[in-house]
């Protein structure tokens, strides 16, 4: 009993002195562990503020979801002379726009214009991205809600397409594919497509109606109706809406002097009639060039259906409004009278003021006679007619803009200037 009782005695204070080691060494885990957890807190709460600090950390953008009541324009080439006359209307009526534009042929400072005329973050995008890149293009669908695609991007000169066809099959018909996919790929349900009279050719009888065969003769024609064909045989097994626009000459500018037309100078030799008429007008060039003398017209010069650009945005935001599930509107975008260049170059002195030198050359390649709209089915189903008809006002109201922007927008601007 002694020896038990000693043996007792001895053994508590060990069992005692085991517990209390114990007690401690769990303490300490608890405590380790404890302060790992709010170390690991402390980082991350840490990396979140740096990234929120950082230029590459984005909250989710207002254009991923939709706004009710509000639609939401995707707007392709939305950097060039037609596209950004689009965009300001879209904006003016309260849509959400983004525009997406490689700026190969768009100018940022038309882009800078929209920014500062309609600051809200939430209306007003801008996206610098080609159309011929899939994963690109993607991207743009997959992070934003669009409502509705105006496809306005494309080179579009007839001249500059006799020489470099294929870059103009990619470029329009190519690129068009790649939207088009985006669209069905992510449940983008309207089209409103620019597409363009070049797709009639030149055609036996005036004036130009929808029904009138498509027999296009230059690249540019062809890729523009290679991509018309195509959206319209993808309509056939889809509920999508389709506007197809076919639109003549374009002219003018915003009549309040905010946008106008500021080509490359490098692709002036391409350009319009009216961008040359102001180069020679303004002294960049010493003269004007008018190529082909001998057509089968009244002056010998050809003939077209010049369209106000005010006018056939407007036409482009009604079909817009128009636009029907699994129905396809095509219509021609015209004033459905022509006038002949020589008639065109005499409105172009008088809108300036100056007394342009002209020199006769031989026809240009691609080239045709005689080219002007009936826009009857415009006016029947859209209610559409154009307002601006008067060939020199037009020219009036552009070259207030040209002489107030001898440079275009400026120099050559990079994205972060």
């Amino acid at each position: 009993m002694l020896n038990y009782s000693r043996n007792r005695a001895h053994s508590k204070p060990n069992r005692s002195f085991s517990l209390e080691a114990m007690d401690l060494a769990d303490s300490r885990r608890k405590s380790n562990v404890t302060g790992k957890v709010l170390m690991a807190i402390s980082l991350i709460t840490l990396c979140i503020i740096i990234l929120k600090r950082s230029p590459n950390f984005s909250s989710p953008s207002p254009f991923s979801h939709r706004q009710p009541g509000v639609t939401h324009v995707l707007v392709t080439g939305g950097a060039g002379y037609i596209g950004s006359h689009a965009a300001l209307r879209l904006l003016k009526d309260s849509h959400r726009v983004t525009i997406v534009d490689n700026l190969s042929r768009g100018n940022l400072g038309a882009v800078k214009v929209l920014q500062q005329l309609f600051p809200d973050p939430a209306q007003l995008q801008f996206i610098y991205a080609d159309l011929g890149d899939a994963k690109a293009v993607n991207k743009i669908f997959s992070e934003n809600e669009f409502d509705a695609v105006m496809h306005f991007a494309a080179v579009a000169y007839v001249g500059e397409s006799t020489m470099d066809p294929l870059r103009y099959y990619h470029n329009i018909t190519s690129n068009t594919l790649m939207v088009l996919k985006a669209m069905a790929a992510h449940g983008v349900k309207t089209l409103i497509y620019s597409s363009t009279c070049a797709t009639y050719g030149e055609p036996k009888k005036m004036p130009i109606t929808e029904g009138t065969p498509q027999v296009p003769i230059n690249p540019y024609g062809k890729a523009k109706k290679m991509a018309e064909d195509m959206i319209i045989d993808f309509s056939k097994n889809s509920d999508m809406a389709v506007m197809v626009l076919r639109y003549f000459n374009v002219i003018g500018s915003d009549p309040e002097g905010r946008l106008g037309e500021a080509p490359r100078p490098e692709l002036r030799e391409h350009g319009r009639i009216s961008g040359a008429c102001f180069d020679a007008a303004l002294g960049i060039i010493p003269g004007l060039k008018v190529k082909g003398t001998d057509y089968k017209t009244a002056d010998g010069t050809c003939v077209r259906d010049y369209i106000d650009v005010t006018d056939l945005v407007d036409a482009h935001v009604k079909a817009l409004a128009h636009a029907k599930p699994k129905k396809v509107g095509i219509y021609n975008v015209g004033t459905g009278k022509g006038r002949s260049v020589k008639e065109f170059v005499e409105a172009c002195k008088k809108a300036t003021g100056v007394d342009i030198k002209v020199e006769y050359l031989d026809r240009r390649p691609g080239d045709y006679a005689e080219v002007y709209s009936d826009p009857s089915k415009i006016l029947r189903e859209l209610n559409w007619t154009a307002q601006y008809t008067n060939l020199q006002e037009s020219l009036q109201t552009a070259w207030r803009w040209q002489k107030s922007h001898r440079n275009g927008y400026g120099t050559r601007m990079s994205l972060h200037s």
